[in-house]
């Protein structure tokens, strides 16, 4: 009988989650002597993606260049499939792994079918059961779930409620969620001392100045209808009714949010407002911090880890 051939993996990712909880992924499979592990990045989140893959040492064999300024969710998901279909077929992986709910995942997925290649969903079954929340993230999970042929559940739960919409247990498996792995790497980098990584600034936010640090993010699209607004007025009252509190946000590289928070939050003094941090600052500070005010999935995920 003829030997089997190694898998040929692909690894697609485009937005800073995806970097993040991939790169476990990425040094697991490439653990394996026998297997081809590509990486391709869609460069959707460019400017967020480079210095954390740097961090995490995930470096791609495949580099798109997909987005263009002002461009919208349709024209991303068509330049998305237009670059990702030559790649596939230059490149014939017979896995390709995708990881969430972005419009990479989605669209990634949509282009293995389409050329017959398997796909495999890592978070694969989390759902809020509301189209519109989060936007787009909703649909393009419960999409990549009906284009994957492998469902790697982070949590019991979610293994549920794919079984409730009718996924096969065989192609199912629960595996904890890997942003968990990536953050034990990071911790395991930073400075034993307790010192902020070197070269970003957080020197003024270390332990030693005797104030208590609350960590604050807030980027999301569904917030964007006057949402991020109203967060930041309360954050505003926040920082007048506890001066000895330092609010630290790191703003997105959004122009909405970027034009929303130093609007309304810009020259107060305990209200210290970052450009967007690499992700071993941004374990640091959330180490650091007292209490957190987020809207992100991954500083969820991150906080409890970290107790």
């Amino acid at each position: 009988m003829a030997s089997r051939s190694p898998p040929r993996i692909a690894i697609v990712f485009g937005t800073r989650p995806e970097a993040i909880k991939l790169a476990p992924v990425v040094r697991a499979a490439r653990a394996f002597a026998d297997w081809r592990v590509d990486v391709w990045s869609t460069g959707q989140h460019r400017g967020l993606v480079d210095g954390i893959a740097r961090e995490l040492e995930l470096s791609a064999d495949v580099s798109l260049q997909t987005m263009r300024k002002g461009q919208g969710l349709a024209a991303l998901s068509a330049r998305l499939l237009s670059e990702l279909d030559p790649v596939l077929t230059r490149r014939e992986p017979t896995w390709l792994i995708v990881q969430g709910d972005t419009t990479t995942a989605m669209i990634a997925a949509l282009a293995g079918f389409y050329r017959g290649t398997k796909v495999a969903h890592v978070e694969a079954g989390l759902r809020t059961g509301d189209r519109l929340a989060p936007f787009p993230e909703e649909v393009n999970r419960q999409l990549v779930g009906r284009l994957a042929d492998l469902h790697l559940a982070p949590t019991p739960r979610a293994a549920a409620a794919l079984v409730a919409e009718g996924v096969a247990t065989a192609a199912i498996e629960v595996t904890g969620n890997t942003v968990v792995d990536a953050l034990r790497w990071i911790v395991g980098r930073l400075p034993a001392d307790g010192a902020p990584p070197p070269g970003g600034g957080l020197e003024r936010f270390a332990a030693a100045n005797g104030r208590r640090l609350v960590l604050v993010t807030g980027h999301r699209r569904e917030s964007f209808a006057g949402g991020l607004a109203a967060i930041c007025d309360g954050l505003a009252v926040l920082a007048e009714r506890w001066p000895e509190v330092d609010f630290v946000y790191p703003v997105h590289l959004n122009p909405a949010v970027q034009e929303a928070v130093h609007g309304r939050l810009g020259g107060r003094d305990n209200v210290h407002l970052l450009a967007p941090v690499g992700y071993s600052a941004a374990i640091w500070l959330l180490r650091r911090a007292a209490f957190v005010i987020t809207d992100s999935g991954g500083i969820q995920e991150e906080a409890p880890e970290l107790g």
